[in-house]
């Protein structure tokens, strides 16, 4: 099963990004994740379910212990040839 993962750390800073949404970038990246869409009012990636679940667990510990006081989590299905 293939996972879509949208997500947003708090608090937002537009001049330079805070450690929490370089952290939550980097978790991203890190793990794999496919069509990894990066802005400034929230991020997304896809891929498969448990590479997709293990970064929703590290997003959220790593960016809560660098001073995130929120993150805002949506996970959907990504039906076969990609669409929702």
């Amino acid at each position: 099963m293939r996972l879509r993962v949208e997500f947003t750390t708090e608090p937002f800073d537009l001049d330079d990004p805070p450690e929490h949404a370089l952290v939550a970038r980097r978790v991203v990246r890190e793990v794999g994740l496919e069509q990894v869409d990066v802005g400034p009012f929230g991020n997304s990636a896809e891929g498969e379910a448990e590479s997709v679940l293990g970064a929703v667990d590290a997003l959220l510990r790593q960016t809560l212990r660098v001073g995130a006081t929120r993150v805002s989590v949506q996970v959907s299905t990504v039906a076969e040839g990609g669409g929702r």
